[in-house]
């Protein structure tokens, strides 16, 4: 297997010598620019269109965290009509400045009344107006300007408390105090003074999110500073974590609160908690309370995935609206990779077209948000889009699967995702029966096995520590596969490369023990591992939707036993599969083995790099470019994309070149 190594660089000097080599060089760098192609002229489009856009929303997040800071702090500056600490007055004036120096900048990008309601509630400061007035403009500054934000990408999970617990010592307690009270080392030196987390009175009217910004970004006129070097999901836990410390936790579960999930993660977020009150009748204070003290509990009522796809979709278009295309095409992606995707193999059992026709629609969609200007065909897609996904949950709400559909939708995740994986493994195991390296097998049986446990680690870590977005997972899948093509790729043509030749049944027992070493068994680990890996994670999220609608089916018992049936049968038909392979290839005479397996390594290289383009167009991590017809083929890894044909077309056309160019040789 090491003569791999010698063979390509004996292989690639031969390629400078001639105008042919050179051509196959060009062919081999397009299979790497491939993914880039059709995407150059969108890129600087999108570039144009965005130069302004981030700098807006810092500027509007800023106005939101400033104006509820004046809000909750004015207390602590004036009481009774009469300055009560004049450095805290001194703060309230500057902040009111500050909001009118950034709603001047933005004012061919914000309501005229928003710059007039930050006129009056400077004056109201000036004025020593009382607490309501203050914070009655306050609120109605952040409502005008949340009515045209974008919606917030938020986690889909919290870190474990403990972990935050840890983070906010390490990062905050030398100003707020390991418990949140304000009174760390470095407290008395500052002015103002830091905030008290533990002031129930100041928390109930604080918003997670204006927490999550003065997090992000900082404050201005104060100490505190923006933590950019934590990633989103760390910020966000210390948002939820020092929101939570000025209310008794509790041994609660959303049942026992019997909380309402009428109030969207997006609204329990922007709102703070008086005017959470305020606006839902379906929750009161002590219910609202023991939430902000157990955030974790929100995360745990889980959407269902048609709700996700719903959510996210509607704040895409939000984002459109607001010019945040970039934003908006994130969104997008996640309503799909996070949403729609882990219903369509139930959705496939009782209505395939009704399934490739919101898939279509979902890529059309994606595709108009890349251009701003187009805010009326984007919402007739979204709208189109909703009619089908309610006429897809009424579907899967008003009849669950039959237990013959049941069995048959287990059976089909099984072989469709792990069929592939199998092949690989196989394809390994009698190349090295054949040059009598048996003994070489248990690094491939070691390959599968720890990517078996690593998927199911990565699955119960994204459910229970860290948050694996949709588009996370299928830029894993996509990058294991396109790197596992690769590698088939040239382990193909090496082995076409010996079919030929008299003495190669000497050369192979003579050079395979040589060159057979440790760091190319540890390579064949590391194949099976990638082969395998790619997909457990996945294929464990679409039976663990099976299973959930299963499990709320009216005969859960019988339909989970179907369910197991399936996933048996599955395991039953893949193990005869290798059975079948491993007793016949093993048959064949040396040269024909090599000839057969180099044509089957080709296929694999062939489906998988359709596949690994698929998933990183799914991911939007490169460009997504429709063929003019429709010539999918799943189980090829064929789809109707430019970009996926070409890359394909490219693997084929190479592997003829350098076929025709072994044979020269001989």
């Amino acid at each position: 297997m090491n003569t791999f190594l010698s063979s390509f660089t004996l292989w690639r000097q031969q390629l400078r010598s001639s105008v042919f080599n050179r051509c196959l060089l060009i062919i081999i760098s397009s299979v790497f620019s491939t993914s880039l192609w059709a995407q150059s002229p969108t890129l600087i489009l999108k570039e144009v269109s965005q130069k302004t856009s981030p700098d807006l929303l810092k500027q509007t997040r800023q106005i939101l965290q400033l104006a509820e800071y004046i809000g909750v702090d004015y207390s602590e500056a004036v009481t009774a009509g009469n300055i009560s600490n004049p450095d805290e007055f001194a703060e309230m004036q500057q902040f009111a400045s500050i909001i009118i120096e950034k709603t001047n900048l933005l004012a061919n990008d914000v309501p005229n009344s928003l710059t007039a309601d930050a006129l009056q509630l400077q004056q109201a400061i000036a004025d020593k107006s009382s607490l309501d007035v203050i914070q009655g403009l306050s609120q109605k500054i952040r409502k005008q300007l949340l009515s045209q934000s974008p919606a917030l990408v938020l986690p889909t999970q919290l870190l474990p408390k403990e972990n935050v617990k840890q983070l906010f010592i390490e990062n905050c307690s030398t100003c707020h105090g390991d418990l949140g009270q304000g009174d760390g080392p470095l407290a008395k030196s500052l002015s103002p003074e830091p905030t008290n987390f533990t002031d129930q009175e100041r928390a109930l009217n604080r918003s997670l999110l204006g927490l999550y910004d003065a997090i992000s970004d900082g404050l201005d006129g104060s100490a505190m500073r923006a933590f950019s070097e934590l990633n989103d999901q760390q910020r966000w836990s210390l948002a939820f974590y020092v929101g939570s410390l000025a209310f008794e936790p509790s041994a609660a579960t959303l049942e026992h609160i019997k909380y309402d999930a009428n109030i969207e993660l997006q609204q329990w977020v922007n709102s703070n908690p008086t005017q959470l009150l305020q606006q839902n009748v379906d929750i009161n204070r002590s219910q609202l309370e023991r939430l902000r003290s157990q955030p974790e509990l929100l995360f745990q009522h889980a959407q269902s995935p048609i709700s996700t796809a719903r959510t996210n979709l509607q704040a895409a278009v939000d984002a459109y609206h607001a010019n945040e295309l970039t934003q908006a095409q994130t969104l997008a992606v996640s309503a799909y990779l996070d949403g729609f995707e882990l219903i369509e193999n139930t959705l496939d059992a009782h209505d395939s077209s009704l399934r490739k026709s919101i898939e279509g629609q979902l890529l059309n969609f994606r595709n108009l948000l890349k251009t701003e200007g187009q805010t009326t065909l984007v919402n007739q897609e979204f709208a189109s889009i909703l009619a089908q996904l309610n006429q897809a949950e009424t579907v899967l709400t008003g009849q669950s699967l039959s237990n013959n559909a049941m069995f048959s939708a287990a059976l089909i995740i099984l072989l469709r995702e792990g069929l592939e994986a199998l092949l690989v493994i196989i394809a390994l195991m009698t190349v090295l029966i054949k040059t009598e390296r048996q003994d070489a097998i248990k690094f491939v049986h070691f390959g599968w096995i720890s990517a078996l446990a690593a998927g199911v680690l990565t699955w119960w870590a994204a459910d229970n520590l860290i948050s694996i977005s949709g588009a996370s997972r299928e830029l894993m899948e996509g990058g294991a596969a396109l790197l596992a093509a690769l590698v088939l790729f040239y382990v193909g043509y090496w082995m076409h490369s010996k079919t030929q030749g008299s003495k190669w049944q000497s050369y192979i027992k003579n050079n395979v023990d040589r060159h057979l070493n440790t760091g190319t068994l540890w390579g064949l680990t590391g194949l099976a591992f990638i082969s395998v890996y790619r997909e457990v994670f996945e294929t464990i999220l679409f039976y663990q939707s099976l299973l959930t609608q299963a499990i709320g089916s009216t005969s859960s018992n019988e339909q989970v036993s179907y369910l197991i049936y399936g996933l048996l049968a599955g395991i039953a038909i893949l193990a005869v599969i290798a059975w079948l392979m491993m007793r016949y290839s093993v048959k064949l005479p040396l040269a024909r083995f090599f000839s057969v397996s180099s044509y089957f390594m080709l296929v694999l290289a062939f489906v998988l790099a359709g596949k690994g383009i698929s998933a990183l167009q799914e991911a939007a991590v490169i460009n997504l470019t429709p063929f003019p017809f429709d010539v999918s083929i799943s189980w090829l890894g064929i789809a109707s994309t430019w970009q996926g044909l070409s890359t394909q077309m490219v693997i084929v056309v190479l592997f003829s070149l350098l076929v025709i160019r072994n044979r020269d040789v001989k």
